[in-house]
C-alpha cells in the first residue's frame, strides 16, 4: 500500500520541484531585468532612491516580458497562486509562492518568511489606497467608489444642481477648459466650495487643459430662416403646436434652453400679454400667427404656432388688434431680432470623397450637376498644419469614429479622403467634432498657448490638472516645469491616455514621473477607441489598469459610462455591464447630460454592489512588449 501511494505521490512531487526551479529562476531574471530598466530613470528620483511603487512597476514590467500562461495553468492545477493577482506586489507574490513550494517539496525546510511576505504583499494595495486618497480625498460613505462628473455650463449658476451632484455621490468635479471661460469656471468652483461648506463633504476639482484637440471647423450657414414645425398626425391634424421664446435680452439665461429663442426690442414687451396674436409673413410669403402663451421670466415670453412656417430673421411682426375696426399704427409693429441660419447639412456615404481643408475654408456639402460630381463635400480642420503632414494611405477618423476614411490624395486644396466607414444612412458631419490621425506624426508641442494661459487659472483655483493628449515623458516634464514656474509643484497631474503613442510610452511616463510628482492616469476611452480600434481597446484598457496597479497609480475610467442615462434618461443593459467593469478603477467619470443626477445614483449603486461582489480579477499573462 505504501509503495502504491509513493508511486502516486512521486509524479506530483516532481511537478512541484520543476515548478519551484522554474519560479526561482524566473524571480531572479525579473529582479535583474527590473534593475536594468529602473537604472535608466535614476535621475528622475531626487534622492537617487527608487520608490516602492517604482520598484514594483519595474518588477511587473520585467515579469510581463515572459509568457507565463503555461506556468499559470500548472500552478492553478496545483491549487497554488496563478500569479494573476501579482500586480500590486510582484516579488512578494513570488516569495510566498516559492516558500509554499519549498515547504511542499522539502520536509526539512524551515520557512523564514513568517509574516514578512504577507505584509509586503498587502503593502502594494495600501500604497494604492494612499495615493488614491491623496488625489481624490475620502469617498462619501459609498465604499471605495469615487465618482467624477464633468460639469455642464449651467452649474455656474445652478447651485441646486451642484448640491444634488454632491448628495448623490460626486467626489471630484471635472471642468473641461476646452469649453466656457474663466468667469464661468470661477462660478462653478465657487458653487462647489459653497456646497463643501454647507454639506460637509469634500470634492476635488480637476481642470482639464484642452490640449491639441483637433476638430472640424465651421460650416457654411444656410439662409437665416427658422423652420417652425407644429406636430401633426399623418392626416395633417395638429397634435401639438410649435413653441418659440421671444426675449428682450439674449444675454440672459434662457427660461427653457430646448426652445428656439429670438430677440425682440424691449418696447415690444408691452404687447406680450397672454392670448395676444402676432402676425408675420414667412419666407414662403404665407401669412402666419404667433400666440403669446405666457411670460416665463423677466426677459422671456413663450409663444406658439399651430401652423408650420418659415420665420425670417429680422422680419416685421404685427400686433393683431382684438378689435378689427381699429387701424394699425406704427407702434403696433416691431422688428424681430436677427439670428443666424443653421449650418448646411454635410452628409457623406461610404466610398464617397471628402475634402479636408484648412480651418479658414468653410465646410459645405458636395456639388453635383445631374449625376456628375463637380466638387466633393468639404470640411475644415482646426489644426491646418496637420494636413501637410498627412500621407496617402493614412487613416482619418471624425466624430469619435463615426466616420472613417483614408487619405487618397494631397492636393493644393487639402487632403482628399475616401470614406471607408459610415452607416448605411450616411454620416452627417458637424462642426466642432474631433478628428483623429492615428498614423500621422504631427510633432506638436505638449501644450498650446491657450493651455499655458489657462494653466494660470488652474494653478490658482483647481486641485488637479488634467494633461490632455500627453504622449511622452518629455511632454510630462514640460508640464511639471510649467507648474513649478507657477509655484504649484504639489498639484497632481492626471495624464490622459488618448493615443496609441501614449499607450506605448506609458511605462516611461509613469517611471519618469512618480519619483517627483503626484500622478493619476485617465483611460480616455473615446479617443483611444478611435486610435486603437474598439476590439483592441477592450484588451488595452485591461492592460492599462494592471500596469497602473503595479505602479500604485490611481486610474480614472472615462468616456461614455452610463451615457444613455446621463443624456437621454434611458437605461442600457450593455452600459451597466461596462459600468460594472469600471469598478476595477479607483475613480469613474461621468459626462454631463440632462439626467446626470440619475446617472450618478445608478453608477454608485452598481459600484457599491460590485465592490462587495468582486475585487479585481484573475488574469492570464501572455508576453507584452513594453
Amino acid at each position: 500500500m505504501s509503495n502504491t501511494k509513493k508511486a502516486l505521490d512521486d509524479p506530483y512531487a516532481d511537478l512541484l520541484k520543476e515548478m519551484l526551479a522554474e519560479v526561482v529562476n524566473l524571480r531572479e531574471q525579473i529582479a535583474v531585468n527590473a534593475n536594468e530598466r529602473l537604472n535608466k530613470y535614476i535621475e528622475k528620483y531626487p534622492d537617487g532612491q527608487f520608490t516602492e511603487s517604482a520598484i514594483n512597476l519595474g518588477h511587473y514590467l520585467a515579469m510581463r516580458q515572459f509568457d507565463l500562461r503555461h506556468l499559470q495553468d500548472r500552478l492553478a492545477q496545483s491549487a497554488l497562486t496563478s500569479l494573476g493577482r501579482a500586480e500590486a506586489s510582484v516579488l512578494s507574490t513570488f516569495d510566498i509562492l516559492i516558500d509554499i513550494l519549498q515547504r511542499s517539496t522539502d520536509k526539512k525546510y524551515v520557512s523564514s518568511q513568517n509574516n514578512i511576505s504577507a505584509q509586503s504583499f498587502n503593502r502594494g494595495q495600501l500604497l494604492l489606497k494612499q495615493h488614491t486618497k491623496e488625489l481624490f480625498g475620502s469617498s462619501h460613505g459609498q465604499g471605495k467608489a469615487h465618482v467624477m462628473v464633468t460639469l455642464a455650463t449651467e452649474t455656474a449658476w445652478d447651485y441646486a444642481l451642484i448640491k444634488a451632484l454632491f448628495e448623490k455621490g460626486m467626489t471630484c468635479a471635472r471642468i473641461n477648459c476646452a469649453h466656457d471661460d474663466p468667469d464661468v469656471w470661477d462660478a462653478m468652483i465657487k458653487n462647489i466650495r459653497r456646497a463643501e461648506m454647507e454639506i460637509g463633504l469634500s470634492c476635488r476639482v480637476l481642470m482639464d487643459l484642452a490640449g491639441h484637440k483637433i476638430r472640424t471647423a465651421d460650416i457654411t450657414l444656410g439662409p437665416a430662416v427658422h423652420h417652425i414645425k407644429a406636430e401633426k398626425d399623418p392626416s395633417g391634424k395638429v397634435l401639438a403646436p410649435a413653441y418659440l421664446l421671444l426675449s428682450t435680452d439674449l444675454t440672459s439665461t434662457p427660461a427653457d434652453k430646448a426652445i428656439f429663442r429670438v430677440g425682440i426690442p424691449k418696447v415690444a414687451a408691452k404687447h406680450l400679454e397672454s392670448g395676444q396674436l402676432l402676425g408675420f409673413i414667412d419666407n414662403q410669403n404665407k401669412s402666419r400667427q404667433l400666440k403669446v402663451e405666457k411670460k416665463l421670466s423677466e426677459h422671456d415670453w413663450l409663444v406658439s404656432s399651430d401652423k408650420s412656417a418659415y420665420l425670417v430673421s429680422g422680419c416685421t411682426i404685427n400686433v393683431i388688434k382684438k378689435h378689427k375696426h381699429k387701424k394699425h399704427s406704427q407702434e403696433d409693429t416691431f422688428q424681430l431680432g436677427e439670428f443666424k441660419g443653421a449650418p448646411l447639412e454635410i452628409r457623406v456615404f461610404k466610398k464617397q470623397l471628402l475634402l479636408l481643408t484648412t480651418e479658414d475654408s468653410l465646410g459645405k456639402p458636395a456639388e453635383y450637376q445631374g449625376d456628375q460630381l463637380l466638387h466633393p463635400a468639404q470640411i475644415g480642420c482646426t489644426l491646418s498644419s496637420a494636413i501637410a503632414k498627412l500621407k496617402v494611405g493614412q487613416q482619418v477618423w471624425i466624430d469619435d469614429g463615426k466616420l472613417g476614411a483614408v487619405v487618397q490624395d494631397i492636393t493644393a486644396q487639402g487632403a482628399l479622403l475616401l470614406v471607408t466607414v459610415a452607416k448605411p444612412s450616411g454620416v452627417r458631419i458637424l462642426s466642432d467634432k474631433g478628428i483623429n490621425f492615428p498614423e500621422a506624426a504631427l510633432d506638436l508641442p505638449p501644450l498650446t498657448e491657450k493651455d499655458l494661459t489657462d494653466l494660470d487659472f488652474v494653478c490658482a483655483n483647481a486641485d488637479l490638472v488634467g494633461f490632455s493628449f500627453v504622449e511622452t515623458l518629455a511632454g510630462m516634464e514640460f508640464l511639471i516645469n510649467e507648474l513649478a514656474k507657477r509655484n504649484s509643484s504639489a498639484m497632481p497631474i492626471i495624464a490622459k491616455i488618448e493615443t496609441n503613442l501614449a499607450v506605448k510610452n506609458l511605462p516611461e511616463i509613469i517611471l519618469g514621473t512618480i519619483g517627483r510628482h503626484y500622478l493619476g492616469i485617465m483611460i480616455a476611452r473615446g479617443d483611444l477607441a478611435v486610435e486603437l480600434g474598439s476590439a483592441r481597446l477592450a484588451e488595452i484598457q485591461e492592460e492599462l489598469l494592471w500596469l497602473c496597479e503595479a505602479a500604485h497609480v490611481p486610474v480614472i475610467w472615462a468616456t461614455q459610462v452610463l451615457e444613455s442615462i446621463a443624456k437621454k434618461g434611458t437605461r442600457s443593459r450593455p452600459e451597466f455591464t461596462d459600468a460594472a467593469m469600471a469598478v476595477r478603477a479607483e475613480c469613474v467619470m461621468l459626462n454631463k447630460g440632462p439626467y446626470i443626477v440619475d446617472a450618478i445614483e445608478a453608477l454608485v449603486n452598481v459600484m457599491v454592489r460590485m465592490h462587495e461582489h468582486q475585487r479585481k480579477k484573475f488574469s492570464r499573462l501572455r508576453a507584452l512588449h513594453w
